[in-house]
């Protein structure tokens, strides 16, 4: 799972002044429970209106397989909130490098 990681690289990211959110459909409560089981260092956002995946565009279309799921996609988003990388993430156990390698690139 891609959590557990960007979980197990976290502290590379702190080391690079980076910082992750994670952020789901679900509840708080329910985001709560599940970083609490898997230990998650970083915050889980809760957009159960679905504005924010609007915004990013993560959002499946109605006949999808699993329509109430987002799309697995992450953002490298720089100081002044521009998005600098999109990812469709296709490899979760190797996507914490590659944000890692791109964060590293884009410090120069």
């Amino acid at each position: 799972m891609e959590g557990q990681g960007l979980r197990d690289r976290s502290a590379e990211f702190d080391t690079l002044g980076g910082v992750i959110l994670g952020i789901s459909f679900d509840s708080a409560e329910d985001n709560k429970a599940f970083a609490d089981q898997h230990s998650f260092p970083y915050r889980l956002l809760s957009d159960v209106k679905k504005e924010v995946g609007t915004s990013y565009q993560v959002l499946r279309d109605p006949d999808d397989k699993f329509p109430d799921f987002s799309r697995r996609i992450s953002y490298l988003i720089d100081p002044d909130g521009i998005i600098r990388i999109a990812y469709e993430v296709t490899d979760p156990q190797g996507h914490a490098a590659q944000v890692i390698e791109d964060l590293t690139n884009l410090l120069g």
